[in-house]
């Protein structure tokens, strides 16, 4: 998956839900923060599958189970 549609999908869903998404720049990792929950984001052009479905369903508690299929 490419990284530029990660960071869109999550933020719709932050925008859908009233919430907004920040994201603090690092040298190899960024991360991305929306509501209390606080993600470690690698700065690839390309996120292995496995990698951003992890990084997805770690904001199933905001926006509920299975939200990003």
């Amino acid at each position: 998956m490419k990284r530029t549609d990660l960071e869109h999908k999550l933020r719709r869903a932050a925008s859908a839900a009233g919430l907004s998404m920040r994201v603090e720049p690092g040298k190899r990792h960024d991360k991305l923060m929306i509501g209390e929950i606080t993600v470690t984001v690698p700065r690839h052009r390309e996120i292995n599958e496995y990698t951003a479905a992890a990084i997805l369903k770690s904001f199933e508690r905001l926006f509920g189970e299975g939200w990003w299929r």
